[in-house]
């Protein structure tokens, strides 16, 4: 007799699975996103586990090797032609992998891929784009846009899995985009595109197909309000590399960042700025920062932030004012809330500056985000300026992390950020003395504190 169908219900948030539907979801506390799914069970004897007679052994089934027996070569990696998008990715394309990229509606994933595929097309390259989303002739508008270069790419608008799977293994091509992995369908399923089981179906056809023919696959996501890629947590887990594509609408740059990566560092950013002719990299972020940056202002400090193996000088801005109301008002741009007010807090005990009747803003020039403890220096030296009314100079750096007793303490990479400051033309910097032993830059003047106080004596405030 055959089993009859089971319903299983699935949060389409994160992918939780329960017997029965719930309003709330205990793993992501997630509101009415529960949907019922229905699960058919597997047919013996089928590709799936368990098929087959008990202790039969499948054809080319892999058999348990000694790891001394195992050959190792480096992964071979092809350049992506983005230099941007090769440092994220860790230094190239890795054939067999499957890349994820996320991001926002309209932030650009498509054109980065369409890029990309026009730079691999122009080199030799047999490129396969699958869009489930666009028709043929709205790719190619974007793609006459980008310019030139992508008249030999193949381009394929299909939904379907089984009909995706054959062109893939009719074509071989070198590298595969799908565009999205939430318009995909199995029609083994009963499930609509986009839920959490065609989303899982969808992905491993693809893992199976990128390990199997060793060709590298690049898959687009959706994300949810909360900024994650839309569909099950497991997505994450099955791909090789997940790569986020960050940015203001209202800004003119795009950082992308790895979150994920099997191949490479997940501290590497790649910044673009967009265009016209669609986006183009940005070779040296710290110019493009500091660009436009005023003269002879109180308030404003230059610091810089490491990302993996690059820094990038910024420029943080502050306004002190005097209050209207009885509790003073504290708002921070790009930097976390409640790490200001405690650098707000170290200003007012150990240099003695009594901002409890002034509103204090903070804020990253340029829209980026900044994460380490680094510019906590930076901070309190542009609250005091802008406090004192006296400026910083325009040629000097601040960098340090500062504890609850206003000592200065030792920052990462303390090397790097003083050369990229000389590099920029900047005359001084003030860092924190217990990096004294890793600097030996000449041609600039460093300056060494152990406290706030000193900073703010060497800065002459």
């Amino acid at each position: 007799m055959a089993k009859a169908v089971k319903s299983v219900f699935f949060c389409q948030e994160c992918g939780y699975e329960s017997g029965k539907w719930m309003g709330q979801c205990p793993s992501c506390h997630a509101w009415n996103s529960f949907v019922e799914e229905k699960i058919r069970p597997a047919v013996p004897g089928s590709r799936g586990v368990g098929g087959g007679a008990p202790g039969a052994r499948r054809s080319g089934a892999n058999v348990p090797r000694k790891l001394s027996e195992i050959e190792f070569r480096e992964d071979e990696r092809v350049s992506a032609g983005i230099g941007e998008l090769d440092r994220v990715l860790g230094g190239g394309i890795v054939k067999g992998s499957l890349v994820l990229i996320g991001g926002d509606p309209g932030i650009g994933k498509s054109t980065l891929l369409l890029q990309m595929c026009r730079h691999l097309t122009a080199d030799g390259q047999k490129i396969l784009y699958i869009s489930g989303e666009e028709s043929l002739q709205q790719i190619k508008m974007r793609a006459n846009r980008l310019g030139e270069g992508a008249g030999e790419m193949l381009l394929l608008c299909e939904t379907d899995l089984d009909v995706i799977q054959g062109e893939i293994e009719k074509v071989k091509p070198s590298l595969v985009v799908i565009d999205s992995i939430q318009t995909m369908y199995s029609a083994e399923l009963n499930s609509a595109p986009g839920s959490v089981t065609q989303v899982r179906e969808a992905t491993g056809v693809l893992l199976r197909i990128a390990k199997s023919e060793g060709i590298p696959v690049f898959i687009v996501g959706h994300v949810t309000k909360d900024g994650s890629v839309a569909g099950p947590r497991v997505l994450e887990h099955m791909v090789d590399t997940v790569l986020y594509f960050e940015g203001e609408n209202h800004a003119a740059y795009r950082v992308l960042r790895a979150v994920k990566n099997r191949f490479g560092s997940t501290n590497e950013i790649g910044v673009f700025e967009m265009a016209g002719d669609g986006l183009r990299e940005v070779g040296n972020p710290s110019e493009y920062m500091l660009s436009g940056k005023p003269e002879g202002a109180s308030g404003a400090a230059v610091t810089c932030q490491v990302e993996g193996s690059r820094p990038i000088l910024l420029e943080i801005q502050a306004l002190v004012a005097r209050t209207s109301f009885n509790i003073p008002r504290r708002t921070a741009t790009g930097m976390d809330y409640n790490r200001v007010n405690l650098l707000i807090a170290v200003l007012e005990k150990r240099v003695g500056c009594d901002l409890s009747s002034h509103d204090v803003y903070v804020n990253i020039a340029g829209g980026i985000r900044i994460g380490e403890p680094s510019a906590d220096l930076a901070v309190i030296m542009a609250v005091l300026s802008s406090y004192l009314d006296k400026e910083i100079g325009d040629r000097v750096m601040v960098f340090g992390e500062v504890g609850l007793s206003g000592e200065v303490r030792a920052v990462t990479h303390a090397a790097a950020r003083v050369q990229e400051a000389k590099k920029l033309g900047f005359e001084k910097v003030v860092l924190p003395a217990a990096n004294r032993k890793n600097i030996k830059e000449e041609g600039i003047e460093l300056v060494f504190v152990k406290t706030v106080t000193d900073a703010a004596r060497a800065l002459r405030l």
